[in-house]
Order: structure tokens, then C-alpha cells, then sequence
């Protein structure tokens, strides 16, 4: 007898992908080994899945348009935004965001916006590009 749970499982296996595959086709030993090849072109890449539509990526922050109302504070389950009592704005820390998009959907001013952005990994959780509004 089949069951939803058959139809969701067939559902998956013909559509189109929507994560990014390995970068190379076969897992080498070393990665650094592998990122040295494909800069000298003796290896090919998988190319990038494209954004898919409504994708929640990194925030961009309009600072100017903030009135300092906290709601996005109030929201904000992961605490990845601090005020800034001393200019009445908002510091976005990207490192601790799970981008659930609730800061942008309570802002009365529209100050958040979700954008496809998705490499944001880096080594310092604190560099300037993941953090807005220093």
C-alpha cells in the first residue's frame, strides 16, 4: 500500500538538486593538494548549484534607515544582534545568525534584507565582513 512517505521519497529523487556537490568529482587525500591543481588547471571543478529563489543568505543592515527600536533584538533566537546604546544601532554578528529571517520580517523601517549570499566562511568569526555595523 503506498504511502506519503513513498511519493515524497520519489518526489526527491527526480527533482533538480539544490545543494552544491563536492567541488572536485573524486575526495582527494589532501584538499590544499587539490586547490593547487585546480589553480594550475590540471583539475576541474563541479560548478555551483545557482541561488534558488527566496533563499535566506547573509543580512545586509541599512544603518541610516534604523530608528533603534530593538524589535529585531526581541526576535533574534541565535542573540546575533547586539545594541549599540551609543549610536541607538544594531551590531549583526553573521557568525551566530541562523538566518530564520525573523529580524527582517519585524523591522517597521525594512532595515534587513536576506540576500543570496552564501560563502561567508572564514576563520575569525570577528572580521569585518562578519560583522555589520561594527
Amino acid at each position: 500500500m503506498p504511502t506519503s512517505t513513498i511519493f515524497t521519497l520519489i518526489k526527491q529523487l527526480v527533482t533538480k538538486k539544490a545543494t552544491n556537490p563536492f567541488p572536485v568529482k573524486y575526495t582527494p587525500k589532501n584538499m590544499h593538494g587539490a586547490a593547487k591543481l585546480i589553480e594550475d588547471g590540471k583539475l576541474e571543478i563541479n560548478p555551483p548549484v545557482d541561488v534558488p529563489e527566496n533563499y535566506r543568505g547573509k543580512l545586509t543592515y541599512d544603518v541610516d534607515a534604523c530608528i533603534g527600536c530593538q524589535l529585531c533584538l526581541k526576535v533574534c533566537p541565535s542573540e546575533a544582534l547586539v545594541f549599540k546604546p551609543e549610536t541607538r544601532k544594531v551590531k549583526h554578528y553573521v557568525a551566530r545568525c541562523t538566518f530564520c529571517g525573523q529580524c527582517v520580517n519585524i523591522c517597521p523601517k525594512n532595515c534587513f534584507e536576506l540576500t543570496g549570499e552564501f560563502l561567508i566562511a572564514g576563520t575569525d568569526k570577528y572580521a569585518d565582513d562578519l560583522v555589520l555595523n561594527p
